[in-house]
């Protein structure tokens, strides 16, 4: 999936629907119950017409007697009918609610195993509409139309049946006039599944767009973009409607036609029906019951148009979501892993390794490139913005595999091994910070969700980050925001720090945030990451120069290979990459 507007025959088939029997058939008690429950509620409908038929030739006849029966009979087909309904629509509800629920676990699980690469070319924001509106579209399914549908069959057969029992000719004249409505559902009904398919797509796009709007609302306010961000908004808007628009025309103009035509059956019907009364060939009651039970009939199957083009908004949902759930990770386990070596040295190579990110495979991210980092190294690589420095941080957790070459964790090829026993050796500080919406203990358990409180305030204590903590108005349980948004930079990096050290993972990967810090705040964190990377191989993108010069060795890279190696003092003598750079920072830290 690559572009959200493509409309292939698959995602526009009924079939898609199958998606929904898959998770609703895990409850097949449930099912049991509503379809009892509907047929009762059908029976009972269809019972109503003989009810007034008795009463009418019954008690309307002038034959005298106790007609009560005959209104005992009707007010008990009354109090079934809403027995039955109230227990179909507990079991359908159910079922809604718990299909959705099951369906977005699923796709979840399913997006949480997916590489980065799906979602470089897939939007996020995109991808969360569609667990969204789209189960919502399918709650609706689930919930009301499947039975709504299922009901009005059944209601609709029986129906039939029942007229037929009355006036068989009467009955066949009406029937006429069903293949009459059936021909518009088919013919309107095809291109109605377009648009819906469309329609789906442009209330993801509005989706889409709220999510990235709201999640940088500073940037749009900062630069005086309200007005265009509104304009731009207006116009998905506009276009969602356009498209809803199409689908409500299409299915007006589909109801218009079949009531036009199934009323006007009954109409002729009802007209031969009064010649027969006069005739005596059929009773006053057997003509109420037919007429009622004609216009049962005649709903039921202008119910199922509209009920059609629910069905083929609910295909393209479930295509769409299907979509998500047949997505397969190209980054995954081989058949046999290998298991890595005890105990974890934390030793990491890259070997020949050319590598080409998915989205710019015209220009290589690294390309024939080699490092050994020993156990207990400290490694710091710099270079200029899109040397490759991150792309090896990418390449060691395993989200990419190299296009050549291979690279190695403790002696053992990374496509040899499970990507989760390779990341459970890899603790990660990034540059930007991830703070999740949550309370401060969730994100420190992020390094290790088992661990006590004991371990959480130890941990933040080595990583400067407790005394803050504990002036926050709940502790650990107060509620960060998004994004850590009741957070400093400082105390945001901090937080990523004993988060890391709660890993406590023999391989660190650090990339120094470059964000300006107030003298306090850089020496909190400098001294949160010392103690971090006591003890542990560590690789690090370096931006101060008090790393650089603490380091056991300094990488250079430019345009994805090494061109310089060695410690602060040598490399500075020689006045190559690694000098101007250091040299600028040297003017930069002067001013």
């Amino acid at each position: 999936m690559t572009d959200t507007d493509t409309d292939t025959p698959r995602s526009r088939n009924l079939g898609n629907l199958a998606l929904i029997w898959r998770f609703a058939i895990r409850y097949p008690m449930r099912i049991v119950g509503a379809g009892i429950a509907l047929l009762v509620a059908a029976a009972a409908t269809l019972a109503i017409p003989d009810g007034f038929r008795r009463v009418i030739d019954q008690g309307f006849s002038g034959a005298g007697g106790d007609i009560s029966q005959y209104f005992y009979y009707l007010f008990f087909i009354v109090v079934v009918l809403a027995l039955a309904t109230a227990a179909r629509f507990y079991f359908v509800s159910w079922l809604g609610e718990r299909v959705v629920a099951d369906l977005r676990v699923a796709v979840q699980r399913n997006l949480l195993a997916l590489d980065p690469k799906y979602f470089e070319e897939n939007r996020p924001s995109e991808i969360a509409s569609r667990m969204t509106s789209d189960t919502s579209v399918i709650e609706m399914i689930v919930g009301t139309t499947i039975s709504v549908a299922l009901r009005n069959i059944v209601m609709g057969i029986g129906g039939i049946i029942y007229l037929l029992t009355l006036s068989p000719k009467l009955a066949l004249m009406m029937l006429l006039g069903i293949p009459l409505a059936i021909g518009p559902i088919v013919i309107l009904g095809r291109k109605l599944r377009n648009v819906s398919r469309h329609s789906q797509d442009r209330i993801a796009d509005v989706g889409a767009m709220v999510a990235e709007t709201l999640g940088a609302m500073k940037i749009v306010q900062a630069f005086g973009q309200e007005r265009r961000e509104g304009d731009r908004f207006d116009a998905a808007v506009q276009s969602a409607f356009a498209t809803a628009r199409r689908r409500i025309v299409i299915r007006s103009v589909m109801t218009a036609i079949v009531i036009t035509l199934i009323f006007g059956a009954i109409t002729m019907v009802l007209w031969q029906a009064a010649s027969d009364v006069i005739n005596d060939q059929i009773t006053g009651g057997a003509v109420a019951a037919f007429v009622l039970t004609g216009m049962i009939v005649a709903g039921a199957f202008g119910a199922l148009t509209e009920v059609y083009g629910e069905l083929m908004r609910g295909a393209g949902a479930a295509g769409r979501l299907s979509e998500l759930l047949r997505e397969v990770p190209e980054i995954r386990p081989p058949a046999n892993p290998k298991k890595l070596p005890e105990p974890a040295r934390g030793a990491l190579h890259f070997d020949d390794v050319t590598f080409r990110y998915p989205t710019r495979l015209e220009t290589p991210a690294l390309e024939d490139f080699n490092l050994a980092v020993e156990p207990g190294e400290l490694v710091a690589v710099v270079g200029p913005s899109g040397a490759g420095k991150s792309t090896l941080f990418q390449l060691a957790q395993r989200f990419y595999d190299p296009q050549q070459g291979r690279i190695m964790l403790d002696g053992v090829d990374l496509r040899e091994a499970d990507p989760a026993d390779v990341r459970n050796r890899i603790a990660m500080v990034p540059q930007d910070t991830v703070i999740f919406a949550a309370s401060a203990r969730d994100n420190l358990r992020y390094g290790d969700w088992e661990a006590s409180d004991e371990a959480l305030w130890a941990a933040a204590e080595a990583a400067n980050a407790a005394q803050f903590i504990r002036e926050l108005p709940e502790g650990l349980d107060t509620y960060l925001g998004e994004g850590g948004a009741r957070l400093s930079g400082g105390q945001r990096q901090r937080l990523a720090i004993a988060r890391a050290l709660l890993r406590d993972a023999p391989l660190l990967l650090l990339d120094e945030a470059t964000s300006a810090l107030d003298a306090e705040s850089e020496l909190l964190v400098q001294q949160a990451l010392e103690r971090l990377m006591t003890d542990r191989t560590t690789i690090v993108i370096a931006h101060r120069l008090a790393t650089v010069r603490s380091a056991d060795r300094i990488i250079v890279m430019d345009g994805g290979r090494i061109v310089e190696q060695g410690d602060h003092a040598a490399l500075t003598g020689q006045g190559g990459l690694y000098a101007r750079l250091a040299q600028l920072q040297f003017e930069s830290s002067a001013a």
